[in-house]
């Protein structure tokens, strides 16, 4: 007997590897899933604008993105000690407004140039949940912890999420045709909007997501996180303490899932040798001094040696910087 409903992924008609630089935008389940990605050594941007959680600000980071646009110092706020601006999230907030500035921009300036090699964009959509700001009436990105009275709020209808996001995919489009774009649904409760809310967002979000797939079905496809979490791993002990986010574990079996589905034999082994690597780096002997482990640090060069010359898009720096340093 089956005590699971295993969630079952058909193969792809496209592979991610090691020179097919990704993007990686929208809520934190990107971060974790872009995160292991960039540990790995795969060309892989995350988030330029941070963690952003709703169809209309993922939008406009991506518009940013796309036009190289560069903002000004009236565009950002103070409050509580630190400068930030509505469309980025908390880490780019800084004392110096200066600095505040300066980081975004080279944020965006970074991005854009990342697009000339784009060849895939994963994007999650955490909430269909929009926060406007009085004031000025503009959606934001994070709130920045201003009074909430100073914000309304509403769910973007699946027509608003699909002609939005329409115009963008063939704005991408138009840069470059072949691109893949892979869109997921965050597993993560946004538990603010209370059980009904958090499922008629998560329901908006999947509805709209696969009416733009039925829309572009050579560029646009789904992968289900958000079923695997919600189905497969459907246990406590798949979620961290606050029993909201998935656990390390659940996001270790939710990578190794899209390993299985988007990664090509190449990029499996090659992610094998990357990882024996990683461990020869990390490893701390008791005299680093004998010729044993002097001979074994050359090895470890060669082999990141002869990576390089068949990856050009891996760095490996990081890696050989520390290697170097051992060496008598």
């Amino acid at each position: 007997m089956k005590f699971r409903t295993e969630v079952e992924i058909t193969k792809y008609p496209f592979s991610i590897g090691f020179d097919s630089p990704s993007l990686f935008i929208g809520s934190c389940f990107t971060e974790n899933i872009g995160a292991i990605m960039r540990e790995n050594k795969m060309p892989a941007l995350v988030n330029p604008f941070g963690v952003v959680y709703n169809p209309l600000s993922i939008h406009k980071s991506l518009e940013s993105i796309l036009e190289n646009k560069q903002y000004e110092l009236n565009d950002i706020h103070f409050s509580k000690g630190l400068w930030y601006n509505y469309d980025f999230h908390t880490r780019f907030s800084n004392p110096n407004k200066e600095e505040c500035l300066s980081n975004m921009n080279s944020a965006i300036g970074n991005a854009h140039l990342f697009l000339n090699k784009l060849q895939n964009l994963i994007v999650t959509f955490g909430t269909a949940r929009l926060y406007r700001l009085k004031q000025t009436n503009s959606v934001v990105a994070n709130c920045h912890k201003i009074p909430a009275k100073e914000f309304e709020h509403q769910i973007m209808s699946v027509e608003e999420i699909v002609e939005v996001w329409s115009a963008l995919i063939q704005k991408f489009l138009e840069r470059n045709i072949n691109l893949k774009i892979i869109f997921t649904v965050s597993p993560i409760r946004h538990w603010k909007d209370g059980a009904e809310g958090n499922q008629l967002s998560k329901a908006s979000l999947i509805v709209a997501v696969h009416k733009l797939i039925a829309k572009y079905p050579n560029n646009a496809f789904y992968f289900p996180s958000y079923e695997i979490m919600m189905d497969d791993l459907r246990d406590y002990r798949f979620y961290d303490d606050d029993m909201l986010h998935p656990s390390s574990k659940a996001i270790e079996y939710i990578w190794g899932k899209f390993e299985s589905a988007f990664l090509d034999k190449e990029s499996k082994d090659l992610l094998a040798k990357i990882h024996r690597i990683k461990q020869a780096v990390g490893h701390r002997p008791f005299n680093p001094n004998t010729s044993e482990h002097q001979k074994f640090i050359n090895q470890t060069i060669a082999s990141i040696n002869e990576i390089k010359s068949k990856y050009s898009l891996i760095n490996f720096d990081d890696k050989i910087e520390k290697l170097n340093s051992q060496i008598c």
